[in-house]
């Protein structure tokens, strides 16, 4: 048989199902793959202390099974030849180890970027050319585009749910073989097409939470790897004002699971995480959600990935996203010798976090981005790992 020119990566989805079902009218010659990422059994099931969490792998793996049922649905729907691989070992080892390094580190890593740098547009790609297919199709809102001689990565058409933020670690060899059919559609349209050729997942709930391992109690699943370890809350002048679990299941701006009661002598304004310092396992917090404490003007990278394989060059303006669906923010970019870079922005940002990523656009494209490193919030000398 014929191998597919186009595997499409099929989760069980509405998005990668009208993805299948726009390529499929083009006539072209298509094939489904499903992906499963995470096994419980062999690893969320398991604490730190090698013990089972009871449920938690029955909960997680029907889940997936019902998400592998979909997929295999609409590749049946389609006639199209389907596939099913399990690459949690791979996710294990290139996303996971370092999702939990980072945060024991104390800062907050964004796993979904790793997960589509390392296994939807690596491990995927390559399993999909072992197959004999040339290009590979996703449901993530972006678009592709040749622009002058090298391949764009353009924001998608809606902008509540445009992805190229999470993308910007793809290059010229990735983007060369992909296809995103749904990029120039807004959700509704696409749950419209699927409804109206009658796919079975036309009004399924959109998936949230960590990139393949789904919608969880976030502290719970941590706590299997990074056990609590409790310290004292204190506010920026070193009073204590609560206790908390473990500096590393907080990040910066959070308010929520702070459980601070009515502390003498202050407001009942609510507090925010404002600086961690896990070399002390303390965790410090301020009253208000503008608080000078989580301003800052400048940031510095690791090094940075361009899409089009380098900077524009060495000094340029742009914009910057810090963080999924901020507004696009006005600064100056400087390339530092070993590709690290020093950003500044137009005006003060609010709650930039170590271990996130700095994603630079002009205007619908998505230039490339970074892992920040260190800002000039007040606190974060301070709290800083030496």
């Amino acid at each position: 048989m014929t191998p597919a020119r186009v595997i499409v990566g099929l989760s069980g989805g509405v998005d990668s199902s009208v993805a299948a079902l726009l390529l499929k009218r083009q006539g072209e010659s298509l094939a489904g793959l499903f992906m499963q990422n995470w096994d419980d059994d062999a690893q969320g099931g398991a604490s730190a202390a090698g013990g089972r969490m009871p449920g938690a792998a029955d909960k997680s793996n029907c889940r997936a099974e019902d998400d592998r049922r979909d997929a295999l649905r609409i590749a049946g729907l389609l006639g199209i030849p389907f596939h099913s691989r399990n690459f949690a070992a791979q996710y294990w080892a290139d996303v996971f180890q370092h999702f939990l390094d980072e945060y024991r580190a104390g800062r907050t890593p964004n796993p979904d970027v790793l997960c589509n740098r390392e296994i939807k547009f690596k491990t995927f790609l390559d399993e999909a050319r072992a197959l004999g297919a040339e290009a590979i199709a996703t449901g993530h809102y972006a678009r592709v585009e040749q622009r002058e001689g090298r391949w764009a990565l353009l924001r998608g058409v809606d902008t509540g749910k445009d992805q190229s933020y999470f993308l910007h670690q793809l290059g010229q060899e990735q983007l060369a073989a992909t296809l995103f059919p749904i990029g120039h559609l807004p959700k509704a349209e696409v749950r419209r097409l699927a409804a109206e050729a009658g796919l079975p997942t036309a009004a399924k709930k959109d998936s949230t939470g960590i990139c393949f391992i789904g919608e969880r109690d976030f502290r719970e699943f941590l706590g299997r790897y990074l056990p609590a370890r409790p310290g004292e809350i204190r506010d920026p002048h070193g009073v204590v004002v609560g206790e908390h679990a473990g500096c590393w299941y907080y990040t910066l701006g959070q308010r929520e699971g702070l459980h601070i009661g009515g502390v003498r002598g202050r407001s009942a304004a609510p507090w925010f995480v404002v600086a961690k310092d896990v070399a002390n396992n303390v965790l410090v917090v301020d009253q208000g959600s503008s608080s000078p404490y989580l301003l800052s003007t400048r940031l510095r990278s690791e090094p940075a990935h361009w899409v089009a394989g380098a900077p524009e060059s060495a000094r340029f303006d742009c914009t910057a996203k810090t963080r999924y669906r901020q507004d696009d923010q006005a600064c100056t970019v400087e390339v530092d010798a070993d590709g690290a870079l020093s950003v500044a922005f137009a005006s003060p940002q609010r709650a930039v976090t170590p271990g996130q990523s700095v994603v630079f656009y002009r205007d619908d494209e998505c230039l490339g981005g970074a892992v920040i490193a260190a800002t000039d919030a007040p606190l974060e000398r301070k709290t800083a790992p030496p």
